[in-house]
């Protein structure tokens, strides 16, 4: 059976308060955390050391959560990374965001059961980590 202890998440948002609390609370669940300020050290951090899954903040200045899902879904070194967009604009164009490569959205304020459940969904049902016969 996995653990959760298995798993890094990168967490992507401009807003040191939104770093920390979600920091907090997938530590909380047993997850390795890094963050990340900006789309840019994302993808850097992303290059260096591919995480089990992103969570993006979709507006940030610089690279918005758009670009920086379109760069990793074009780096064909990388490998295939479960990206969760996260925003708190009613109008974002989730269309657009999804033919970028995002593989979902979640809303914030944050619902935390919603964000861990769908975590677990990505993270424990799709990686070859947790298949039957894994580690």
């Amino acid at each position: 059976m996995c653990s959760s202890q298995n798993f890094r998440i990168l967490v992507v948002d401009d807003l040191n308060d939104n770093l920390f609390l979600l920091q907090t609370v997938l530590e909380a669940e047993g997850y390795e955390v890094e963050t990340a300020d900006s789309g840019k050290s994302a993808l850097e951090k992303i290059e260096k050391s591919p995480p089990d899954l992103i969570l993006m903040d979709v507006m940030m200045p610089g690279m918005n959560g758009y670009e920086a899902t379109r760069r990793i879904r074009q780096n064909s070194d990388l490998p295939f990374i479960p990206i969760v967009l996260v925003t708190a604009y009613e109008d974002v164009n989730e269309v657009q965001g999804l033919a970028l490569g995002a593989n979902d959205f979640i809303r914030k304020p944050i619902q935390f059961d919603t964000l861990l459940s769908r975590v677990e969904a990505f993270l424990h049902f799709s990686q070859p980590k947790c298949s039957s016969g894994g580690v």
